[in-house]
């Protein structure tokens, strides 16, 4: 891991939990005054360890409850497919996560919407966007037991 000490590690604990957290309130619970606190905490952001701050949305409430979890095998490989292929993959915005993966398929992808309906929508999308797709296989969520973004740090 990175060269972070516990000073470190409490303040990256802190913002995964909530990333509003005011610089006073970080910088009382590490025991430091505002202006050193302030200093580790750009050392993050430049060092990339701290990428981002973002809110986390409820998918539940905003009508995308479906999760699919979607694997592709491919019997293309090149550079050209691979860059065209990761590039159309990362314009769907349903998707909220995408891997290439070791093992029997060559990529998954996380994938979001609202109901089996629009599912079918996306999957229809993907594989007529796509040439060299030699098995798209889906599974669906029935219920998350655990989702976090909160690395251990």
């Amino acid at each position: 891991m990175a060269d972070l000490d516990c000073t470190d590690r409490t303040l990256l604990r802190m913002l995964q939990q909530d990333g509003t957290l005011a610089l006073a309130e970080l910088a009382e619970a590490v025991n430091l005054t505002t202006t050193p606190c302030w200093k580790r905490l750009k050392r993050l952001e430049e060092s990339g360890i701290l990428r981002q701050r973002v809110a986390l949305l409820d998918p539940v409430k905003l009508g995308l409850s479906f999760t699919a979890f979607v694997q592709i095998k491919t019997s293309n490989h090149s550079k050209e497919w691979y860059h065209s292929f990761v590039e159309t993959v990362s314009d769907f915005p349903e998707v909220m996560e995408f891997y290439r993966m070791a093992g029997e398929y060559d990529y998954m992808m996380k994938v979001q919407v609202a109901d089996m309906a629009a599912f079918d929508l996306f999957y229809k999308k993907l594989v007529n966007s796509i040439e060299g797709l030699t098995n798209v296989t889906s599974t669906f969520a029935m219920e998350p037991l655990k989702y976090t973004t909160a690395l251990p740090v």
